[in-house]
């Protein structure tokens, strides 16, 4: 058995609600869930707020471009 995906999806109720693989799944995802919504690199650290930091509904590879951007810097 694998280990659980690094990237978290929180709703903006600050709910857990899904573990991906890749952040263009987590975007898709956390879009559903709209503003407040959260990506999270294992439950701790948020790289992305839905609203706050854009519309990953706008573009997924853009919106996993600027994550990795942030873990980065």
């Amino acid at each position: 058995m694998g280990a659980s995906p690094k990237w978290k999806v929180y709703d903006a109720s600050n709910q857990y609600v899904a573990s991906v693989r890749d952040t263009e799944g987590a975007s898709l995802l956390m879009s559903l869930y709209g503003t407040g919504a959260t990506i999270r690199l294992d439950h701790r650290r948020i790289v992305w707020t839905e609203g706050t930091d854009g519309n990953a509904s706008e573009s997924y590879d853009q919106t996993a471009i600027k994550i990795q951007e942030r873990l980065m810097s």
